[in-house]
């Protein structure tokens, strides 16, 4: 897969068509990405622990790898040493 986690992408099809950020998360299997701050979904949470009064959580849904374009690879630590 062309696209990597830390990579800055621009999407390039699709409700939020120009806008830019962050991978967040890669999943090779189903070819989908989840990019900060893309394609915002509401999600029905129960009560938990961590929060108490559940409810409808915003959040970044996935979006197919191929309505992204790269725009900045991420650096990694190897290339940080040389």
């Amino acid at each position: 897969m062309f696209v990597k986690t830390g990579d800055k992408v621009k999407v390039i099809a699709g409700k939020d068509k120009g806008k830019e950020g962050t991978v967040l998360s890669v999943n090779a299997k189903t070819n989908r990405v989840v990019v900060k701050g893309i394609n915002k979904i509401k999600k029905h949470v129960k009560p938990s622990q961590t929060n108490a009064n559940g409810g409808v959580v915003e959040q970044e849904g996935s979006i197919h790898a191929s309505n992204v374009k790269v725009i900045a690879k991420a650096s990694s630590k190897k290339e940080e040493k040389k």
